[in-house]
């Protein structure tokens, strides 16, 4: 197969057998994915379960799972090629993969070999899909909040809490917990323990599903914990490393996932926008000739390209163990900004055309305010850039330089050489 056409900006980070997979991913996408989409709109309480099972038959859950273990070792730059061309076509789809790829990350750095052994091979092939849960239903990301808890009886871990927005919550096997399991007043970093635990392990419940603003189809619900048992064996790392667990997840996997999913999300939003105004009749021509409607698309295009590059950007440098935790921080926040201002080009270009609940555009509309709250709101995301720039110009430690302030991206780097992305992988 030819390599398909991708964009001469990102020749940097693709090698010619990325570029076919996003050919793959793209055909995949068109046809078995988007003729999908439309019953996903029409029943937005509704979970699916057939995109999830489409995504398994091809490895995807995979795509950064060591060749040993049955996965792809494709790496974090095949992972954004696969996450941002199926929200090209649903934001939902898109959604299914990155949270089932997020929890992935969590067990590659903290899983005993005993674990690694058993998970990762049904995880590549799709037998079990995998849900992390942290946020909590009155504390939100609020992780030194958090009031879900695990007691040791002596014999077992006692869990028992509710977890809120938990991506894949209602088609999930397993979910990885993060529950706080020492005293009050015991730091955030050294409080919490992460768990695996089964769905269908007693005391484990999920709220009946409720429709949801944006991304139809995709399950991002509540489950609840009544004094669910967990034996030693499914703790994930060590005990009062969960807050790791939690934090390194989220920002090497969950913020360039989501930056990926907003900038599927924002290129079809601006595909649908050129097209539109290039056969929209106005007066002697069409709406593309008015100036200020090229001004809009001219600016919508200029975010387009900067978030694309900034996006593929850090996960290359990832790819390369590189320090790069800001550039995923930023892509996060960047991606989903530029995504959200283009959308309400989108709408305002469209008119009255938008406002078809039933039409692409409110859907990509809707789905792009999705990407806000995950892994950090932008507030939380300018924050840590700013502390990160405040740290280089203190000449020591702070208080304030706990856990949460440690390079991921180098802190696993020598540990994950194993999985060091394979370039003829993919």
């Amino acid at each position: 197969m030819s390599a398909p056409s991708t964009p001469r900006a990102l020749d940097t980070f693709l090698t010619p057998r990325h570029q076919a997979l996003w050919g793959d991913v793209d055909a995949f996408a068109d046809q078995e994915i988007r003729p999908l989409v439309t019953r996903m709109e029409a029943a937005p309480g509704r979970v699916d379960r057939k995109v999830a099972r489409l995504l398994a038959t091809r490895g995807w859950y995979g795509v950064t799972v060591p060749r040993a273990s049955g996965g792809m070792q494709a790496g974090n730059v095949a992972k954004t090629v696969l996450v941002h061309r199926l929200a090209r076509v649903s934001g939902a789809a898109a959604a299914i993969l990155q949270a089932g790829l997020i929890p992935v990350a969590a067990l590659l750095h903290f899983g005993d070999k005993r674990q690694r052994t058993n998970l990762l091979p049904a995880v590549s092939e799709g037998r079990v899909l995998l849900s992390i849960a942290v946020t909590e239903p009155d504390q939100g990301g609020h992780i030194g909040g958090m009031t879900t808890a695990a007691e040791w009886d002596g014999k077992a871990w006692v869990l028992t809490g509710a977890k809120a927005h938990i991506g894949n919550s209602h088609i999930a096997d397993l979910h990885i917990v993060v529950a706080r399991t020492a005293p009050p007043g015991t730091r955030t970093s050294q409080a919490l323990t992460a768990f695996l635990v089964a769905d269908d392990r007693r005391g484990v419940t999920r709220d009946r599903y409720a429709s949801a603003f944006g991304l139809h189809g995709f399950s991002f619900g509540r489950i609840g914990f009544d004094r669910v048992r967990i034996s030693p064996e499914d703790v994930l790392g060590e005990v009062g490393q969960g807050f790791a667990v939690a934090q390194s997840s989220s920002i090497l996997y969950g913020r360039p996932n989501l930056a990926a999913v907003s900038l599927g999300l924002h290129e079809a939003a601006f595909d649908a926008t050129t097209q539109y105004v290039d056969h929209r009749p106005r007066y002697q021509g069409m709406l593309s000739d008015i100036g200020v409607v090229r001004d809009r698309l001219g600016a919508m295009a200029a975010r387009l390209h900067m978030a694309r590059i900034l996006t593929y950007h850090a996960v290359d440098m990832l790819d390369q163990g590189v320090p790069c935790d800001d550039q995923l921080i930023a892509a996060k926040t960047i991606s989903h900004e530029a995504a959200v201002d283009s959308g309400r080009d989108a709408m305002e270009l469209h008119g009255a055309s938008a406002l078809a609940n039933s039409g692409q555009i409110a859907r990509v509309w809707r789905d792009m305010q999705t990407t806000y709250a995950p892994a950090g709101t932008g507030e939380v995301q300018r924050l840590r850039l700013a502390q990160a720039a405040l740290r280089e110009q203190r000449p020591r430690p702070t208080p304030d330089d706990e856990i949460d302030h440690i390079p991921w991206s180098v802190y696993f780097a020598d540990r994950l050489r194993h999985v060091e992305p394979d370039p003829t992988a993919v």
